[in-house]
């Protein structure tokens, strides 16, 4: 970023002029939660397309899962996707044999969205994976979110 772009990027983020440096161990402490963030995600990718599901496909069966039997329009807003958006992850979904289309007996133009049987397996599969991962990443996480708790909490 060029230091005019920079300026520019804090005149809007209303960051004063003279807004005092940060401490050294800030940028330590954001570096160390960027770096297990990476680490995670990077884990993850590897764990999800070992079982042939886009990280999209695994947060909506979290979704589903956590809402049992969910309509279109909160799995859309659970997944900050429009609602044709979530139509067309549910019909990838659904063709994978993940996840099926309830229609509502008391509204007929209502859809209720629930996960198969084999839909539930790879969720609970790849959750725990996905736990023994974020576990790998607590320490470094943790020591990094309480250094800038402490530090924000000085200044």
């Amino acid at each position: 970023m060029s230091s005019a772009k920079a300026a520019r990027f804090a005149e809007d983020s209303g960051i004063s002029a003279q807004t005092p440096d940060l401490d050294q161990r800030v940028y330590e402490g954001l570096a160390g939660m960027r770096l297990a963030r990476r680490r995670f995600l990077s884990f993850s990718e590897t764990a999800l397309s070992a079982a042939r599901v886009t990280s999209q496909q695994y947060q909506a069966l979290l979704v589903i899962k956590v809402g049992t039997m969910i309509t279109m329009g909160t799995l859309a807003e659970q997944m900050l996707l429009q609602h044709n958006g979530a139509v067309q992850l549910v019909d990838r979904l659904a063709s994978a044999g993940l996840a099926q289309r309830i229609p509502s007996v008391e509204d007929k133009r209502s859809v209720f969205i629930t996960l198969t049987s084999e839909g539930k397996t790879l969720v609970e599969a790849l959750a725990k994976v996905h736990l023994e991962g974020m576990l790998a990443n607590e320490p470094l996480l943790a020591e990094s979110l309480t250094m800038l708790r402490s530090l924000a909490l000085l200044g």
